[in-house]
């Protein structure tokens, strides 16, 4: 629309005549005034109107355009607002399912899920993803301040990237192929042509789950690096990346204690033990409440909300995970948990071609499917790690919400496929 003055931007003009337009958001009367709420993708902007509504009869959601003058007002949103207003209805609605207007939105999750197209126009809810998106900006900018090249891998392959049962297949012109689980084994490959290489996309997982933190689409932010020393070098820089992201989030650092506390997998669960009671020793992974009771722990002892988990049993890695060369049966991998939740798993991968047959031989895998991946370390790759964040997960509990599928625009998971 020419001319149109976005309500982030009214602040600049006062004193001038504009013409904002956007969602007639609310309406209340007071005395010989009506107050009229648009809003735009940006935010609200109030326009005071003497006398008569000039939107009587217009219902909350039609698209309107109001000319007016910009003038301080400490009361009104943002502290301006339109006076000496004109209103034009460019598209009328019918009332919207949902009351959004009030602060909250006054809806069960299954409710607002299924009513997307109308829920997410709420501001609170629109809110969460403009802080995933800055995240995300910061995720790729502190990145490409290291050198980082960012890449765009497929996501229907030939064959399971993570190896497992949990992938999504499909009929891919007559033949069988899967959803990528991950971007692995193209990123790996790609440090062989960059060094340093990130990605931002959806990836898929196959999981019966039907829990608070789990989908079976997510975005993940995935990160891979040459030349490492050892998957401490890559903790150092989850740590700078999560660090940028909690920034840009607008959220407490009170908890961003650098660097942030590390344990190792047998130490954590000797921490559970003595300090909640619960013998989980020997036991292979860490369970949900286990990760509940370490950020309780390391909130009591280090005043931080971040702890890292590292030297996973190699049994619950993936193939290509490097193998801790001072602990047989531990890898050189890690979690980072916030808040007493994965957000993160990394690690050290192996990098010399008989190291991977080895590898495959040991879990039963053949080489042969994979042959275009291992072409790469046949033809030499420099010690590398990586990592990657689950964004919806991140993002569900920096902003204190019950259910991942809240920082999810349109969530997928065993029940859901619309909208």
């Amino acid at each position: 629309m020419q001319d149109r003055v976005c309500t982030s931007q009214l602040g600049a003009h006062v004193g001038e005549r504009v013409t904002v337009a956007g969602w007639l958001h609310a309406r209340r009367r007071l005395g010989g005034l009506t107050f009229i709420l648009i809003r735009d993708g940006w935010g609200l902007c109030q326009l005071t109107v003497e006398g008569r509504d000039p939107l009587e009869g217009v219902e909350n959601e039609s698209v309107v355009a109001a000319t007016g003058t910009v003038v301080a007002a400490p009361e009104a949103p943002g502290g301006i607002e339109l006076r000496d207003g004109t209103t034009t209805v460019i598209s009328p609605a019918e009332a919207p399912p949902l009351t959004l207007s009030k602060r909250e939105l006054r809806a069960s999750l299954p409710t607002q899920l299924d009513l997307a197209a109308i829920s997410l126009r709420h501001p609170a809810r629109r809110r969460v993803f403009q802080v995933a998106a800055a995240m995300v900006a910061a995720f790729r900018e502190t990145l490409r301040g290291r050198a980082f090249t960012e890449i765009f891998t497929p996501k229907v392959l030939g064959g399971a990237s993570e190896g497992g049962a949990n992938v999504f297949a499909l009929d891919y012109f007559g033949r069988r192929a899967f959803l990528a689980q991950s971007p692995q084994l193209y990123k790996q490959i790609m440090v062989g042509v960059f060094e340093r290489v990130f990605e931002v996309g959806p990836v898929f997982r196959a999981e019966p789950h039907e829990t608070t933190r789990h989908l079976n689409q997510y975005t993940s932010l995935d990160a891979e690096m040459g030349f490492i020393t050892d998957h401490r070098d890559v903790m150092a820089v989850v740590e700078e990346v999560v660090a940028a992201m909690v920034a840009a989030a607008g959220a407490q650092e009170q908890g961003v204690r650098r660097p942030f506390p590390t344990v190792a997998f047998w130490e954590a669960q000797e921490i559970i033990h003595s300090a909640f009671g619960r013998d989980v020793r020997g036991e292979e992974d860490l369970s949900p409440q286990d990760e509940r009771d370490l950020g309780q722990w390391a909130k009591a002892e280090f005043g931080s909300d971040f702890l890292f988990v590292t030297g996973y049993p190699l049994a619950k890695r993936p193939f290509y995970t490097q193998p801790d060369p001072n602990h047989p049966g531990d890898s050189n991998s890690f979690d980072l948990l916030f808040r007493g939740l994965e957000i993160v798993t990394g690690g050290q991968r192996l990098h010399r071609y008989a190291d991977y047959l080895a590898a495959l031989e040991a879990r039963g895998m053949a080489a042969a499917p994979l042959e275009w991946y291992l072409l790469a370390f046949r033809h030499g790759m420099p010690p590398h790690g990586g990592f990657a964040i689950g964004l919806e997960r991140f993002a569900a509990q920096l902003l204190g919400l019950a259910n991942v599928r809240e920082a999810a625009l349109f969530p997928r998971d065993m029940s859901r496929l619309q909208p």
